[in-house]
């Protein structure tokens, strides 16, 4: 075993929710463990965190700095900030057959954030949780407003935004579905196409009998202040009066850096995996938004790496048992 390459029992790749909490448990289950961190959360521009249980109204950054924090408290566990997977691979003595005990064993290549701080590192096993990129409808002033009064997770923020004149902007064929998941909040919601989604006379016949408006101009921009928004503005200079809203991303999940393992995604990109989160690569794991089927609650990502945490562990040990 070359002495350059620190071994590890699990690597966990991405600190967000999923990441953590699997990070805790294992630890909990005296694994060795290295949590790596780019530090560039999808959520970074969201300023309050909802639905999370003793954790409702916090900020995102703040639950991940108290996530880090309590994960600092065991000698098992290293965090790695401001670092990436620039890739991972099986390592030759895995291909070799080694010794059962390392025999799903992973080369991890990691960047710092200077190049002294590059480092590879040797695994039994791997949890994938850097979730995702997200893509926002081309519109100059968005990321104004985004986090603050438009938002992208109608289940964490729509009752903050109840019963006011909201926006619904997108570009995809999902619209008509999320339009009745936000009217729960709302009786004034406009569909904004953008003049790009794909809704049918059908749809448009659906949003009309539960009260939702459609519009389907090209927008110019959005207007506001100091991140309140308080207009649509379309194309042809029309202003549509709204205090808040929701806007559909394109998503893009981070598995770039598993190019060499070749693992098995859905439709969208997103990694599939069994019921217990393990991939189609034996050894590599995966939780939170970057499996299948995608974009969750905070609370739902961290449910998941606890509980593949608890099968990686049973897995090291060759064992079945619930607990």
């Amino acid at each position: 075993m070359p002495s350059e390459h620190e071994l590890y029992d699990c690597v966990v790749i991405g600190a967000g929710p999923a990441g953590l909490s699997a990070a805790l448990n294992l630890a909990r289950a005296r694994k060795r463990v290295l949590v790596v961190d780019s530090n560039r959360p999808r959520n970074a521009a969201t300023m309050i965190s909802h639905g999370f249980i003793t954790r409702d109204g916090l900020p995102p950054h703040e639950l991940r700095r108290i996530a880090r924090e309590e994960l600092a408290l065991y000698p098992s566990v290293e965090v790695l900030q401001r670092a990436a997977v620039l890739a991972v691979s099986r390592s030759e003595s895995a291909d070799s057959g080694d010794t059962a005990e390392w025999a799903e064993r992973f080369v991890i290549e990691i960047t710092g954030a200077t190049p002294s701080a590059a480092r590879a590192v040797r695994s039994r096993s791997i949890l994938v949780a850097t979730g995702l990129r997200e893509t926002l409808p081309a519109l100059p002033s968005i990321r104004a407003y985004y986090g603050m009064s438009l938002f992208s997770c109608a289940a964490c923020d729509g009752y903050e935004q109840r019963d006011q004149p909201l926006a619904l902007i997108g570009e995809t064929d999902d619209l008509l579905e999320r339009a009745l998941l936000v009217a729960q909040w709302t009786s004034a919601l406009t569909v904004f196409t953008n003049g790009v989604a794909p809704l049918s006379v059908a749809d448009e016949a659906v949003l009309a009998a539960h009260g939702i408006r459609l519009d389907r101009r090209a927008i110019d921009d959005l207007e506001g202040d100091r991140g309140a928004i308080s207009a649509v503005r379309m194309a042809d200079g029309d202003r549509v009066p709204v205090t808040g809203g929701f806007v559909r991303p394109l998503w893009h999940p981070v598995v770039d850096f598993l190019d060499r393992v070749a693992l098995a995604t859905d439709e969208h990109g997103h990694l599939t995996t069994d019921r217990d989160g393990r991939t189609s690569a034996p050894g590599i794991y995966a939780a939170g938004d970057v499996a299948a089927p995608g974009p969750q609650q905070l609370i739902v990502a961290a449910g998941a790496g606890a509980r593949v945490a608890a099968i990686i562990t049973h897995d090291l040990l060759g064992v079945t048992t619930a607990h």
